[in-house]
């Protein structure tokens, strides 16, 4: 395989994985609580969140807590009613960080997710896990392919990530009645993370699916890990209202 193809192709699968743990461990398991994973697990997605995204969990957990006290009205983060999606869309990173910086939204909002020996000695140092993804795609690739690679990671797991909080509530269906949308095709490019109506219609549900044409792409690995012992779903979908519009 001629080596910026393969290039491409190991920063596109890099995202997904990014995806998938930022969807299974960073929104599903801590910030809603909707999944506890052995601790074994749970260290393993903290490894691959640091050198992929160098993102501190316990900040992006509370950020998105807040957008839920705050859905579509001051106080929201990032919200696309407010600011515009195109704004939120292009400027998501920067949106994120001064809500994470604060001062007051990860006291408030993440008290329940101290920073442990683990955080003071690895993960709170995001320069440390990016430096060692980046080496590992230059033992892999040489430095000019792993460059590449990491440019594609990097713009497609901003993007995709900043899709969700700007197109997911402007555009797609709302069959529950609030103001997320669900947007299936970009489901299936975020780990479930567009079916984004459903989640605020049931946000303590392990699974993102919830009618027939649906399709949650982490429920399979969250069934694998439950049936092996190695995580607890909390609901696989609990009630929610009925479907009230569409659109």
């Amino acid at each position: 395989m001629p080596a910026p193809v393969l290039a491409v192709l190991i920063g596109v699968v890099t995202s997904q994985v990014a995806n998938f743990a930022t969807t299974v461990y960073l929104h599903r398991t801590l910030a809603h609580r909707a999944i506890t994973l052995a601790p074994a697990v749970a260290f393993a997605f903290r490894v691959v969140i640091w050198i992929t995204t160098g993102l501190k969990p316990r900040e992006w957990a509370a950020v998105h807590r807040r957008h839920h006290a705050f859905t579509d009205v001051e106080g929201d983060p990032h919200s696309p009613v407010l600011l515009g999606w195109v704004r939120v869309q292009l400027t998501n990173p920067a949106l994120y960080r001064r809500a994470a910086r604060d001062g007051v939204t990860v006291p408030r909002y993440a008290r329940d997710l101290p920073p442990d020996r683990w955080d003071r000695a690895l993960f709170d140092r995001a320069w440390l896990g990016l430096g060692i993804g980046i080496a590992l795609l230059v033992l892999i690739l040489g430095p000019i392919w792993a460059a590449l690679a990491a440019t594609v990671h990097v713009v497609l797991y901003l993007s995709l990530n900043a899709s969700i909080n700007a197109v997911t509530h402007t555009f797609g269906a709302r069959p529950h009645d609030n103001q997320a949308t669900n947007l299936q095709w970009l489901a299936w490019l975020t780990g479930g993370e567009g079916l984004h109506n459903n989640h605020h219609a049931a946000p303590t549900s392990a699974r993102l699916a919830f009618r027939h044409g649906e399709y949650d792409p982490s429920w399979p690995f969250i069934r694998f890990l439950r049936r092996f012992g190695w995580a607890r779903v909390r609901h696989d979908r609990p009630p929610v209202r009925e479907p009230v519009r569409t659109g």
